[in-house]
């Protein structure tokens, strides 16, 4: 790879370890991928649960944490995706103390690079949304499809290390859709019904997620009547990259690039795919349950919207849960601290339900959780959290949120 002088100057160690390593790490990561030099990018945004960097994990950034302090600080404005862990909630979700310490020991770590711990998967709702062009290394893959396709903004799917790796030496290697090339528009999909739930929008990104099967490929959806609202787009783009590690699409006439089908594509070479009513109730149908006792109602996977959070709490006023469900909403610190102050979070809470806050239901030891507290039967309106949360041992029914809340107060699924 093309380095110039200050890049090079890292790969030498003249500016720390930390650097050193990252920009070594960053190397390797565009040598795969063929990428000639790097770009340099504004912002980076870091997964990392604890879940997943388990022991191991946390202790290679406590060692990067104790280096010289100049050395490891990062360049660049640097956030967090959803943590494992509510510290105020934790003990009631029957998680254990062990789980919340190395959560901490990772906090402390992660605050000692001067990453802002901001704990959240909906940053483009709440936290300096990028803007047309802006070039990004972002981990999540729902704030990833969001950036790339509402927003217009430049980002790959990073893992945890070259998030960091980024963050440290404010660049990425030029690869993927940090060029315009890698951006047109590779399948083609006609909508001739309109999604009317969010949980609708994102069975329309699971069909064509399903259907595109692969990061390389960059859909582009027509026939939408009316252009969804931001949680709607969160929904769908969520979706999309679940089930088909999709990183960006277009939708003709809303979306930035594509203000036209010719603007992203050549109709006459890409024949278009139809997405009719029949394949919202097959998608639907996958996902069963009706009748039956539902554990527990869980809203997540992306975090609640301030609008959402009104809507549930709309739907729970004057109702109680069932004394056998439970239902998490999960929200990010941001949306939680304007929810409390606006008397969102004490309706819900009235009903028996519980907000969390800065994690994510899978990324928080679902399985243990699901064990500890007997839930099997899960409902949500979530597409994305349908398509994980099986391999939890969760037995997942997806529906909007108002039969999800019903179904939470009936204490089975309608």
């Amino acid at each position: 790879m093309k380095l110039n002088a200050e890049e090079q100057a890292m790969l030498a160690g003249e500016l720390g370890e930390p650097r050193r390593w990252a920009i070594e790490h960053m190397m390797r990561v565009g040598r795969f991928f063929d990428a000639p030099d790097f770009v340099e990018v504004t912002q980076a945004h870091i997964m990392a649960d604890t879940e997943s960097l388990g022991e191991a994990g946390v202790e290679f950034l406590e060692q990067m944490a104790a280096l010289p302090e100049g050395e490891r600080r990062v360049r660049i404005p640097m956030i967090t995706d959803p943590r494992g862990i509510d510290f105020c909630h934790y003990k009631r979700l029957r998680q254990t103390d062990a789980m919340a310490a190395l959560e901490q020991r990772a906090i402390d770590a992660f605050e000692s690079f001067g990453i802002m711990m901001t704990n959240t998967c909906i940053n483009y709702q709440t936290i300096m949304p990028p803007v047309r062009g802006e070039h990004l290394a972002f981990g999540d893959t729902g704030v990833v499809i969001y950036c790339n396709s509402v927003l217009g903004a430049y980002s790959n799917f990073e893992g945890g290390p070259s998030a960091l790796a980024a963050g440290l030496t404010g660049r990425t290697p030029r690869y993927g859709l940090h060029l315009d090339r890698n951006r047109r528009a590779t399948k083609r999909y006609r909508v001739n019904c309109q999604p009317q739930y969010l949980s609708d929008w994102g069975a329309l990104g699971g069909i064509v997620g399903a259907r595109a099967g692969s990061y390389w490929e960059v859909p582009v959806i027509e026939g939408i009547e009316s252009p969804p609202g931001s949680d709607e787009m969160k929904h769908m783009g969520a979706a999309m990259a679940s089930f088909g590690s999709v990183p960006l699409f277009h939708l003709v006439g809303v979306t930035p690039e594509a203000p036209t089908l010719e603007s992203v594509c050549d109709p006459d070479a890409l024949a278009a795919e139809t997405i009719g009513e029949a394949d919202f109730e097959q998608f639907f149908a996958r996902y069963g349950g009706k009748g039956e006792k539902v554990d527990v109602v869980v809203f997540s996977a992306p975090q609640l919207s301030l609008l959402e959070m009104q809507s549930l709490a709309e739907l729970l006023d004057g109702n109680k849960l069932h004394q056998d469900t439970d239902l998490l909403a999960v929200t990010s610190p941001v949306v939680a601290a304007d929810a409390r102050r606006m008397g969102l979070v004490e309706r819900i809470e009235a009903s028996g339900a519980l907000v969390l806050e800065g994690m994510c239901f899978y990324q928080s030891y679902a399985r243990e959780m699901g064990e500890a507290n007997g839930w099997k039967r899960l409902m949500t309106n979530s597409v994305k959290l349908t398509n994980i949360i099986g391999g939890y041992g969760y037995e997942p029914t997806l529906s909007n949120m108002e039969n999800c809340v019903a179904s939470a107060i009936a204490g089975e699924i309608v």
